[in-house]
């Protein structure tokens, strides 16, 4: 089981490649997935090995293409449908929420849909309201869907495998700038267990962080920078959101008593909520009140000027946990100033300076 270090896109493009091996019913289907970038480069090597026949280039459709998916998965397919952005998803939301989602439950069981719809979550360029929302709590709210929002290419390829060969339909949503981190995953096939919610990405004693996604790489950054300074946080991953399996998250407050959600998409009604809520439920005492960062309550700004405030950073996290923490002034000083040093080396609306732009 050699392991090696490959960038997130790397890592689910052998996930569709491993699939499409171990099973001849695998079929990737959607708008751009022959192009020459291939979603981002992700389905080029599928494509080249077994062509368009299983590599499908569709109209712009979205409704009618979520049906024919739906469709496929009751004649014996395992169709994955990619949009390039989340947000074309909406349009396919009768099918998906009236059809896909119940049909394991109307037919008592007997019948299933075995189907992944994959998508992408912009953000940076002017990309603006209407391509660069953060709709996971929506799609987490109806029953039958699992929602699975990777941060890591190790836990992208288990995840997509699993949810390529679940049995019922899987929301995978992912982060466009994740493309761009890399870590350490197995070169064989492999698949994560869709209950296993929550991973455990840094150790600490003084606070929880949860995340998800690319707030993720935002938090650990974030505890990087506080560990200078003698503040030891913990940092978990939520990388399923449903089905919500909270135990880690549970054993974690027991331990630090503290706890910061840091969201990917809006504060109201958002994920962090239901967190809270189970927390409540759990009846976990904390030493202080929990806290939500999140976007702001508005769509999403095109102006460069206007979306430096919206998104949550890692100044936002550091001031956030001093808070929590009662920091001293002067230390909280110092966190802050390396925090905006560390921010002005990258414009704020790009993931990183080789960045090639929204599509």
């Amino acid at each position: 089981m050699q392991n090696r270090k490959n960038s997130f896109i790397d890592a689910m493009s052998e996930a569709f490649v491993q699939s499409m091996q171990k099973d001849k019913n695998v079929v990737i289907l959607g708008e751009g997935v022959t192009d020459v970038k291939g979603i981002f480069s992700s389905t080029n090597a599928a494509l080249k090995k077994f062509g368009r026949e299983r590599v499908i280039e569709t109209p712009v459709s979205e409704n009618a293409l979520t049906g024919i998916q739906v469709g496929m998965s009751l004649l014996g397919k395992k169709p994955i449908l990619m949009h390039a952005r989340v947000d074309f998803s909406l349009l396919g939301f009768d099918q998906l929420i009236n059809n896909a989602s119940k049909w394991h439950y109307m037919f008592g069981g007997k019948m299933n849909v075995p189907i992944v719809i994959r998508l992408i979550i912009g953000r940076g360029w002017g990309q603006g309201p209407q391509h660069s929302q953060s709709l996971e709590s929506v799609f987490s709210h109806f029953p039958g869907l699992k929602i699975v929002v990777p941060s890591t290419a190790k836990d992208c390829k288990g995840l997509m495998i699993a949810s390529i060969f679940d049995k019922n339909p899987v929301v995978f949503i992912e982060h466009r700038w994740l493309h761009y981190y890399s870590s350490n995953y197995k070169k064989n096939f492999y698949k994560i267990d869709l209950n296993n919610s929550i991973d455990l990405k840094k150790r600490g004693k003084d606070l929880t962080i949860l995340s998800s996604s690319i707030m993720l790489i935002e938090s650990l950054k974030s505890a990087k920078i506080l560990k200078k300074y003698g503040i030891d946080i913990e940092v978990l991953d939520l990388r399923v959101l449903r089905p919500l399996k909270l135990d880690k998250l549970f054993s974690s407050l027991k331990k630090t008593k503290k706890f910061i959600f840091v969201d990917n998409g809006w504060k109201t009604f958002g994920v962090g909520s239901e967190i809270f809520a189970s927390i409540l439920e759990k009846k976990i005492i904390l030493k202080n009140n929990p806290k939500r960062l999140a976007c702001k309550d508005y769509p999403t700004p095109s102006s460069h000027h206007l979306n430096k405030s919206y998104y949550v950073t890692i100044k936002d996290i550091c001031e956030e946990v001093c808070e929590s923490l009662s920091v001293k002034k002067n230390i909280k000083y110092k966190i802050l100033n390396e925090c905006e040093e560390i921010m002005s080396k990258v414009p704020h609306d790009l993931p990183d300076l080789n960045f090639k732009g929204p599509f």
